[in-house]
């Protein structure tokens, strides 16, 4: 379903969502209203459609904006980690948390290691200074982390 919305309107929405996806804001907004568990299920549609995203515009060649998209397929799964266990997940301090957190409890490295290349494509998202060898092997751990994001979750 498409929805249609007066140029006024839309204004109004890009101001309000402060530099963020329009989308993303919206359905911030939304999941404020639902139960944790319907939460999960709105973050999980987010890091499907990131990971969606990222995946295209890295076909395209378009890897600063890719790597902004992996980020957000990172955080929305760490926003559903956080939503089931009552955990705080509102700024970037909140995700490296919960990676520690994760860490803790499963000793596993790559956790800590995808974290911190995942944030290396945020970083590069405004920056645009990594070249494409360098993006291929940020790219390839962010994807092991999702994958162990995603059994974590359950």
């Amino acid at each position: 379903m498409s929805l249609v919305i007066s140029p006024p309107v839309a204004e109004l929405l890009r101001k309000a969502a402060g530099g963020r996806d329009v989308e993303e804001f919206l359905l911030s907004l939304i999941a404020e209203r639902l139960d944790p568990s319907e939460r999960v299920d709105v973050y999980l549609a987010l890091y499907e459609k990131y990971l969606r995203e990222a995946e295209s515009l890295y076909e395209k060649g378009n890897l600063a904006q890719a790597g902004e998209k992996y980020w957000g397929a990172v955080t929305a799964l760490l926003n559903a980690i956080a939503e089931k266990r009552g955990m705080p997940h509102y700024s970037q301090r909140d995700y490296a948390v919960i990676i520690e957190r994760l860490y803790q409890e499963t000793k596993d490295k790559e956790l800590l290691v995808g974290f911190r290349l995942a944030e290396g494509l945020h970083a590069n998202f405004y920056h645009n200074f990594m070249g494409k060898e360098s993006f291929e092997l940020h790219r390839e751990a962010v994807l092991g982390l999702v994958e162990r994001l995603k059994r974590l979750l359950g």
